[in-house]
Protein backbone atom coordinates (compact mmCIF):
# COMPACT_ATOMS: atom_id res chain seq x y z
CA UNK A 1 0.00 0.00 0.00
CA UNK A 2 1.42 3.64 -1.02
CA UNK A 3 0.93 6.63 1.72
CA UNK A 4 2.02 9.77 0.63
CA UNK A 5 2.68 12.34 3.52
CA UNK A 6 2.15 15.73 2.40
CA UNK A 7 4.00 18.28 4.00
CA UNK A 8 2.94 22.26 4.16
CA UNK A 9 3.56 25.38 4.49
CA UNK A 10 0.20 26.53 5.36
CA UNK A 11 -0.32 30.73 6.40
CA UNK A 12 -3.50 31.61 8.40
CA UNK A 13 -5.74 32.06 5.44
CA UNK A 14 -7.49 28.33 5.02
CA UNK A 15 -9.01 28.65 1.68
CA UNK A 16 -5.50 29.77 0.34
CA UNK A 17 -4.38 26.39 2.13
CA UNK A 18 -7.29 24.50 1.01
CA UNK A 19 -6.71 25.19 -2.44
CA UNK A 20 -3.20 24.04 -2.05
CA UNK A 21 -3.84 21.63 -0.14
CA UNK A 22 -5.93 20.46 -2.83
CA UNK A 23 -3.57 20.40 -5.33
CA UNK A 24 -1.19 18.51 -3.80
CA UNK A 25 -3.61 15.41 -2.83
CA UNK A 26 -4.41 15.12 -6.79
CA UNK A 27 -0.41 14.92 -6.96
CA UNK A 28 0.25 12.36 -4.75
CA UNK A 29 -2.95 10.39 -5.72
CA UNK A 30 -1.86 10.37 -9.25
CA UNK A 31 1.19 8.75 -8.17
CA UNK A 32 -0.67 6.12 -6.58
CA UNK A 33 -0.62 6.82 -3.21
CA UNK A 34 -4.75 5.13 -1.91
CA UNK A 35 -4.04 6.39 1.67
CA UNK A 36 -2.88 10.36 2.03
CA UNK A 37 -1.98 12.22 5.05
CA UNK A 38 -2.08 16.27 5.92
CA UNK A 39 -0.26 17.51 8.68
CA UNK A 40 -1.67 19.16 11.70
CA UNK A 41 -3.31 22.36 11.34
CA UNK A 42 -4.21 22.10 7.80
CA UNK A 43 -6.43 24.39 7.45
CA UNK A 44 -4.56 27.69 9.48
CA UNK A 45 -1.48 28.10 11.19
CA UNK A 46 -1.96 31.02 12.89
CA UNK A 47 -0.60 32.80 16.74
CA UNK A 48 -3.37 35.11 17.21
CA UNK A 49 -6.32 34.02 18.90
CA UNK A 50 -8.48 36.66 17.12
CA UNK A 51 -7.33 35.75 13.84
CA UNK A 52 -8.81 32.31 14.97
CA UNK A 53 -11.84 33.75 15.89
CA UNK A 54 -12.43 35.72 12.98
CA UNK A 55 -11.43 32.17 10.35
CA UNK A 56 -12.36 29.70 11.98
CA UNK A 57 -15.19 27.71 11.59
CA UNK A 58 -17.38 24.90 13.29
CA UNK A 59 -16.76 21.45 12.23
CA UNK A 60 -20.47 21.54 10.21
CA UNK A 61 -19.41 24.90 8.48
CA UNK A 62 -15.75 24.09 7.86
CA UNK A 63 -14.97 24.58 3.95
CA UNK A 64 -11.43 23.05 4.84
CA UNK A 65 -13.86 19.44 5.81
CA UNK A 66 -16.27 19.72 3.11
CA UNK A 67 -13.26 20.30 0.52
CA UNK A 68 -11.18 17.33 1.61
CA UNK A 69 -14.01 14.89 1.76
CA UNK A 70 -14.87 16.00 -1.74
CA UNK A 71 -11.35 15.05 -2.64
CA UNK A 72 -11.09 12.12 -1.07
CA UNK A 73 -14.54 10.89 -2.91
CA UNK A 74 -12.95 12.00 -6.20
CA UNK A 75 -9.82 10.25 -6.03
CA UNK A 76 -11.51 6.86 -4.35
CA UNK A 77 -8.66 7.25 -1.52
CA UNK A 78 -8.30 7.22 2.27
CA UNK A 79 -7.34 10.63 3.50
CA UNK A 80 -5.92 11.61 7.07
CA UNK A 81 -6.67 15.66 7.81
CA UNK A 82 -3.86 15.54 10.56
CA UNK A 83 -5.75 17.99 11.81
CA UNK A 84 -8.11 20.77 11.60
CA UNK A 85 -8.29 23.90 14.25
CA UNK A 86 -12.34 24.18 14.97
CA UNK A 87 -15.23 26.48 16.69
CA UNK A 88 -16.56 24.58 19.32
CA UNK A 89 -19.59 25.64 21.91
CA UNK A 90 -17.06 25.55 24.24
CA UNK A 91 -18.20 28.35 27.05
CA UNK A 92 -15.14 29.44 27.13
CA UNK A 93 -15.02 29.74 23.39
CA UNK A 94 -11.74 27.18 23.01
CA UNK A 95 -11.10 25.73 20.08
CA UNK A 96 -10.87 21.79 19.26
CA UNK A 97 -7.44 20.68 17.20
CA UNK A 98 -9.20 17.39 15.50
CA UNK A 99 -8.16 15.13 12.86
CA UNK A 100 -10.00 12.93 11.07
CA UNK A 101 -9.39 9.98 9.20
CA UNK A 102 -11.97 10.30 5.99
CA UNK A 103 -12.88 6.87 3.48
CA UNK A 104 -13.22 7.12 -0.35
CA UNK A 105 -16.49 7.71 -0.20
CA UNK A 106 -15.84 10.82 1.93
CA UNK A 107 -17.41 10.26 4.98
CA UNK A 108 -15.92 10.78 8.48
CA UNK A 109 -14.56 7.37 9.29
CA UNK A 110 -13.26 8.25 12.42
CA UNK A 111 -12.26 11.78 14.28
CA UNK A 112 -9.81 12.15 17.64
CA UNK A 113 -9.39 15.25 19.55
CA UNK A 114 -5.60 16.02 20.13
CA UNK A 115 -4.97 15.17 23.97
CA UNK A 116 -2.07 16.28 24.77
CA UNK A 117 -1.68 20.07 24.99
CA UNK A 118 1.42 22.22 23.98
CA UNK A 119 2.18 23.91 26.35
CA UNK A 120 5.71 24.66 27.34
CA UNK A 121 8.70 27.33 27.21
CA UNK A 122 11.65 26.09 24.55
CA UNK A 123 13.25 29.51 25.59
CA UNK A 124 13.12 32.82 26.72
CA UNK A 125 11.70 33.74 22.96
CA UNK A 126 9.60 30.69 21.79
CA UNK A 127 6.52 29.75 24.27
CA UNK A 128 3.59 28.14 23.97
CA UNK A 129 0.48 27.68 25.49
CA UNK A 130 -1.88 25.84 23.43
CA UNK A 131 -4.30 25.26 26.20
CA UNK A 132 -5.12 28.60 26.82
CA UNK A 133 -6.65 28.61 23.09
CA UNK A 134 -7.59 24.59 22.30
CA UNK A 135 -9.61 22.09 24.83
CA UNK A 136 -7.76 19.17 25.27
CA UNK A 137 -9.29 15.14 23.89
CA UNK A 138 -9.74 12.13 26.56
CA UNK A 139 -10.66 9.82 24.41
CA UNK A 140 -8.17 7.39 21.75
CA UNK A 141 -9.33 6.18 19.02
CA UNK A 142 -8.21 3.55 16.30
CA UNK A 143 -9.52 3.24 12.47
CA UNK A 144 -10.52 0.74 10.96
CA UNK A 145 -9.34 0.29 6.93
CA UNK A 146 -8.79 -2.43 4.95
CA UNK A 147 -5.11 -2.04 4.86
CA UNK A 148 -4.79 -2.03 8.64
CA UNK A 149 -5.49 -0.87 11.91
CA UNK A 150 -4.91 2.92 12.29
CA UNK A 151 -4.27 4.65 15.46
CA UNK A 152 -4.74 8.45 15.80
CA UNK A 153 -2.86 11.08 17.19
CA UNK A 154 -1.18 14.88 16.98
CA UNK A 155 1.99 16.30 17.19
CA UNK A 156 3.11 16.48 21.21
CA UNK A 157 1.17 13.23 21.82
CA UNK A 158 3.89 11.75 20.55
CA UNK A 159 5.85 12.19 24.47
CA UNK A 160 3.48 10.23 25.54
CA UNK A 161 4.28 6.45 25.36
CA UNK A 162 1.33 5.04 27.23
CA UNK A 163 -0.81 6.68 24.37
CA UNK A 164 0.66 5.03 21.65
CA UNK A 165 0.87 1.59 24.26
CA UNK A 166 -2.95 1.65 24.05
CA UNK A 167 -3.09 2.44 20.52
CA UNK A 168 -1.14 -1.18 19.61
CA UNK A 169 -2.50 -2.66 22.06
CA UNK A 170 -5.92 -2.40 20.39
CA UNK A 171 -4.59 -3.27 16.89
CA UNK A 172 -3.11 -0.57 15.81
CA UNK A 173 -0.71 -1.50 12.59
CA UNK A 174 0.36 2.51 11.93
CA UNK A 175 0.22 5.09 13.90
CA UNK A 176 -0.46 8.67 12.96
CA UNK A 177 1.64 11.79 13.92
CA UNK A 178 0.48 14.66 12.33
CA UNK A 179 2.45 18.08 13.72
CA UNK A 180 4.11 21.38 13.25
CA UNK A 181 6.64 20.83 15.67
CA UNK A 182 8.79 23.67 16.71
CA UNK A 183 12.19 23.57 15.15
CA UNK A 184 14.18 23.82 18.35
CA UNK A 185 12.35 20.55 19.47
CA UNK A 186 12.42 19.07 16.37
CA UNK A 187 15.83 19.80 15.47
CA UNK A 188 16.83 17.43 18.95
CA UNK A 189 13.82 15.17 19.56
CA UNK A 190 11.22 14.82 16.70
CA UNK A 191 13.59 11.42 14.93
CA UNK A 192 14.06 9.58 18.49
CA UNK A 193 10.76 10.42 19.45
CA UNK A 194 9.08 8.68 16.20
CA UNK A 195 11.58 6.04 15.66
CA UNK A 196 11.22 5.58 19.49
CA UNK A 197 7.49 5.27 19.29
CA UNK A 198 7.28 2.53 15.75
CA UNK A 199 9.89 0.51 17.70
CA UNK A 200 7.85 0.52 20.82
CA UNK A 201 4.56 -0.16 19.30
CA UNK A 202 6.24 -2.37 16.87
CA UNK A 203 3.91 -0.31 14.32
CA UNK A 204 4.43 1.95 11.09
CA UNK A 205 4.77 5.49 12.46
CA UNK A 206 3.83 8.22 9.39
CA UNK A 207 4.17 11.63 10.81
CA UNK A 208 3.13 14.84 7.98
CA UNK A 209 4.36 17.89 9.16
CA UNK A 210 4.17 21.51 8.72
CA UNK A 211 7.33 23.13 7.22
CA UNK A 212 8.96 26.65 7.14
CA UNK A 213 7.91 30.18 8.27
CA UNK A 214 4.27 30.53 7.83
CA UNK A 215 2.69 33.82 6.40
CA UNK A 216 0.82 35.51 8.95
CA UNK A 217 -1.88 38.47 8.30
CA UNK A 218 -2.19 38.98 12.28
CA UNK A 219 0.01 38.35 14.24
CA UNK A 220 3.82 36.77 15.08
CA UNK A 221 4.55 34.54 12.12
CA UNK A 222 5.28 30.63 13.56
CA UNK A 223 7.79 28.68 11.90
CA UNK A 224 8.01 24.98 12.29
CA UNK A 225 10.29 22.05 11.25
CA UNK A 226 9.44 19.94 8.75
CA UNK A 227 10.74 16.76 7.96
CA UNK A 228 7.48 14.34 7.38
CA UNK A 229 9.00 11.26 8.25
CA UNK A 230 7.73 7.59 7.41
CA UNK A 231 8.74 4.82 10.19
CA UNK A 232 8.92 1.24 10.39
CA UNK A 233 7.62 -1.20 12.83
CA UNK A 234 11.91 -1.90 13.72
CA UNK A 235 12.63 1.60 13.51
CA UNK A 236 14.22 2.54 10.24
CA UNK A 237 13.17 5.91 8.94
CA UNK A 238 12.04 4.81 5.72
CA UNK A 239 11.56 8.86 4.22
CA UNK A 240 11.80 12.34 4.81
CA UNK A 241 10.62 15.16 3.87
CA UNK A 242 13.16 17.22 4.91
CA UNK A 243 12.24 21.25 4.93
CA UNK A 244 10.46 22.04 2.29
CA UNK A 245 6.88 22.10 1.46
CA UNK A 246 6.24 18.73 -0.50
CA UNK A 247 5.04 15.21 -1.34
CA UNK A 248 6.65 12.51 -0.02
CA UNK A 249 5.71 8.63 -1.17
CA UNK A 250 6.14 5.33 0.85
CA UNK A 251 5.37 2.46 0.22
CA UNK A 252 4.39 0.08 2.92
CA UNK A 253 3.89 -3.69 3.95
CA UNK A 254 1.89 -4.52 7.04
CA UNK A 255 2.96 -7.91 7.28
CA UNK A 256 6.29 -5.94 8.68
CA UNK A 257 4.04 -4.89 11.93
CA UNK A 258 3.82 -8.69 12.57
CA UNK A 259 7.45 -9.82 11.75
CA UNK A 260 8.57 -6.92 14.58
CA UNK A 261 6.58 -7.76 16.93
CA UNK A 262 7.20 -11.56 16.43
CA UNK A 263 10.98 -10.78 16.81
CA UNK A 264 10.05 -8.49 19.99
CA UNK A 265 6.80 -9.37 21.45
CA UNK A 266 6.73 -6.59 24.19
CA UNK A 267 3.59 -5.70 23.61
CA UNK A 268 2.48 -8.88 25.27
CA UNK A 269 4.67 -8.85 28.33
CA UNK A 270 3.59 -6.32 30.82
CA UNK A 271 3.61 -6.33 34.42
CA UNK A 272 2.08 -5.18 37.36
CA UNK A 273 4.31 -2.85 39.38
CA UNK A 274 4.04 -1.50 42.49
CA UNK A 275 5.37 1.58 44.09
CA UNK A 276 7.11 4.28 44.05
CA UNK A 277 5.36 5.64 47.19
Amino acid sequence: MRAALLQLNASDDPDANLLTTLSMVKRAAGEGAGFILTPEVTNCVSSSRNHQHSVLQTQGQDRTLTGLRDAAARHGIWLLIGSLALKTDDPDGRFANRSFMIDPDGSIAAFYDKIHMFDVDVDAQETYRESAGFRPGSRAVVADTPFGKVGLTVCYDIRFPHLHRRLAQAGAEIVTAPAAFSPVTGAAHWHPLLQARAIECGAYVLAPAQCGTHAASRGPSRSTYGHSLAVAPWGEVLADGGEVQGVTCVDLDIGEVAKARKRVPSLQHDRPITGPA
